[in-house]
């Protein structure tokens, strides 16, 4: 399975956020080992834009010697076309830049679901019940090349999943819920505020060898937020 991680320096509520330190590593880095943690993920592509604003990304891929591609910065959709034609890939699945806990096993799950079915799209944010910074979507490349159109709005173009959410009896979508709704919670980095509490969080479990479980991270992001 393709991961597509799609990330950007001209973040709105915390500018240049990608490549702010956690634990002494870039956020980027963190959401890189998060899905190279999967045992369905075989291969990453760096999905950022082609403003001058992000040469700093394209740098820290060269560095790190990470496949990147460059595309248009506000038609997200169409980037992923062109990851997605170049690479001939059947499937791939969206991950976002500011998602440093990402789980590698919620990631295998939403890969099995999409492997042993026939789904256009799966996802666990329709309706959300795992806490922001744990969004899976798995779409078939077929159904994301066939339905776009220059036509669409810029919204639909910037954040494509929401076009194929908005008309989802138009496809075949299944979405995997938590036991527990924990659509509140924030585990993702959006802010200075969620920096600093990602950070905190990083220490609760920064000399074990494992990436801890969900399980644990929201407990300590209970007392920590």
């Amino acid at each position: 399975m393709l991961a597509i991680i799609q990330a950007r320096f001209s973040s709105k509520r915390l500018k240049g956020k990608v490549l702010k330190k956690i634990k002494k590593k870039e956020l980027l880095t963190h959401v890189i080992e998060r899905a190279s943690g999967s045992k369905k993920i075989k291969k990453i592509i760096i999905a950022t834009s082609n403003r001058k604003s992000d040469d700093q990304i394209v740098k820290f891929c060269i560095k790190k010697k990470l496949t990147y591609f460059r595309g248009n910065l506000d038609d997200v959709w169409s980037r992923f076309i062109k990851i997605l034609k170049i690479n001939k890939e059947k499937s791939f699945v969206r991950i976002c830049a500011d998602s440093p806990f990402m789980h590698n096993k919620l990631l295998d799950k939403g890969i099995n679901i999409f492997q042993k079915n026939n789904y256009d799209i799966v996802t666990n944010v329709f309706p959300r019940s795992y806490p922001k910074g744990q969004s899976i979507e798995i779409f078939k490349s077929s159904v994301l090349i066939k339905n776009y159109s220059k036509k669409r709005s810029s919204y639909f173009k910037e954040h494509f999943p929401k076009y194929f959410y908005k008309n989802y009896k138009k496809f075949k979508i299944k979405n995997f819920k938590n036991n527990s709704d924990f659509s509140f919670m924030n585990l993702s980095v959006d802010t200075k505020k969620d920096l600093i509490i990602a950070n905190k969080l990083y220490k609760c479990f920064e000399d074990n060898k494992k990436f801890p479980k969900l399980e644990f991270l929201i407990n300590r992001y209970k007392n920590l937020s």
